[in-house]
């Protein structure tokens, strides 16, 4: 057959939506993303029928053309915002949305969201409440605060308690607490935003708490103290401790704010980590401190502002408050979260249950997969898991996974292998091993496990 009999045997494209038109996919062929595919895979038929030599017909074609288009459409509607399973051993992994959320968490979403729900309603008034008063207690309960707001992120909690209480004034920071964050991120650059003045103080390794009291002044509206959570100072170093810090925020009546990062509810002391908690600020006289909602404290994304009430009452009066509080899915599951650390529930929590899983109980885990996969590429291996999240920087917790090493297949093809798997999984790779950290595998995606490494190094 030749290429010009070929082409006229393309069928119109009427009779490919006909087609589909009686299909489950019918509601969808006439938008405009389908037709563009269909254009698109039609487009790409009548190139290779240029090149045809053997015998089509119509009814052939319009059955390759729907089957492909449907293949098309089905991939462009597939959501690009997956599961994935984390074997790197980075607990709080921001590429990979940080911390996982409780089971309780997802319930109390699923138990708000399916109908209506009290978010700004006074049960017991029966007039309009505020959205807030669903976490403030126990947020009062776990920290010893007066009152709590919460926003989206802990970079929204400083810019707002910046433009809230200081915005044309003077706030003082250390030099050596100028931080960057993630995405490029700086305390300077926010502080900017937020019409606040930066007024530095001390050095980039010593900073006294006369350094702060001397630069006090008429335009001097807060001190602000930065936890420095992804980078650490060591050597020929000072820094005031909290209750210095406080103590001169009262005798001077200029407000303190720390902000705290990763903000540490609980103890990480079985790791060997002194991590500062909110608790500990608040407790020490720090008139406000604010934190992340997804890190340490395992919860949604939410930046949390706790302390002293007129303060936080401030904060929620300014306008930019509204733009950048939280919905209720956030709200309900941070409820959970801070319920369950009441409770003293931590290994309800993912992160603090990873977190505090034994190296031994790990070993345990890897051992038995490696009995299961049954391959010599296999083997179990110590590791060094890490926290992440720009939390507890250069410490590590003893871990144990798998270490793959393929004389057939690269260690690169072998994570490429697996991260094109269903569902993906994110592994890394160390002098030319691939390493699958278990203290980031949950117990139930130990059978994913099984089938994707098997796969990846079994492949040609």
């Amino acid at each position: 057959m030749t290429p010009m009999k070929a082409l006229r045997q393309m069928p119109p494209v009427h009779d490919i939506i006909d087609r589909w038109e009686i299909s489950d996919l019918g509601p969808i062929v006439r938008q405009p993303f389908a037709l563009r595919l269909l254009e698109e895979v039609m487009t790409g038929m009548r190139d290779r029928l240029r090149h045809q030599e053997d015998e089509v017909t119509r009814e052939a074609l319009a059955a390759e053309i729907a089957a492909q288009w449907r293949v098309r459409v089905e991939e462009h509607l597939r959501p690009s915002l997956r599961r994935v399973v984390n074997a790197t051993g980075v607990v709080l992994h921001t590429n990979l949305g940080r911390a996982p959320l409780p089971d309780a968490a997802i319930a109390h979403i699923r138990e708000v969201s399916v109908g209506y729900s009290n978010l700004e309603f006074d049960l017991d008034s029966g007039r309009r409440g505020k959205r807030d008063v669903h976490v403030a207690r126990v947020l009062a309960d776990l920290l010893g605060s007066e009152s709590a707001i919460i926003v989206n992120n802990n970079a929204a909690a400083v810019l707002l308690v910046l433009n809230a209480l200081a915005e044309g004034g003077e706030v003082l920071v250390s030099r050596g607490e100028e931080i960057e964050i993630g995405g490029s991120f700086r305390i300077p650059e926010v502080m900017a935003k937020s019409g606040a003045i930066l007024r530095e103080v001390g050095t980039t390794n010593r900073t006294r708490i006369a350094d702060y009291e001397s630069a006090i002044g008429d335009a001097t509206r807060m001190m602000l103290r930065v936890h420095p959570s992804n980078f650490k100072l060591v050597g020929f170093t000072e820094r005031p401790s909290l209750s210095e810090f406080a103590d001169l925020g009262t005798r001077s009546g200029v407000p303190t704010f720390e902000d705290l990062g990763s903000g540490c509810v609980a103890n990480l002391g079985f790791a060997g980590i002194d991590e500062p908690g909110p608790a500990e600020s608040i407790a020490a006289g720090i008139d406000l401190v604010s934190f992340s909602g997804d890190k340490l404290l395992g919860g949604p994304q939410a930046g949390i502002i706790a302390g002293r009430r007129d303060l936080v009452d401030r904060v929620r009066s300014n306008p930019l408050f509204r733009a950048l509080r939280v919905d209720k899915l956030t709200l309900a599951a941070l409820e959970a979260v801070l319920d369950l650390h009441l409770r003293g529930d931590l290994d309800g929590i993912p992160v603090w249950a990873m977190l505090r899983a034994a190296a031994s109980e790990l070993q345990d885990r890897a051992e038995a997969l490696v009995r299961r996969i049954g391959r010599d590429e296999v083997r179990s291996a110590p590791m060094e898991s890490v926290i992440g999240g720009g939390s507890v920087p250069e410490s590590t917790i003893r871990s144990w996974g798998l270490a793959i090493v393929s004389n057939a297949v690269s260690a690169k093809v072998i994570e490429q292998r697996l991260r094109a798997s269903e569902p993906p999984v994110i592994v890394r790779i160390d002098d030319a091993q691939v390493l699958v950290d278990l203290r980031t595998v949950r117990r139930n995606e130990e059978d994913i496990l099984f089938r994707t490494v098997s796969a990846a190094i079994g492949g040609d």
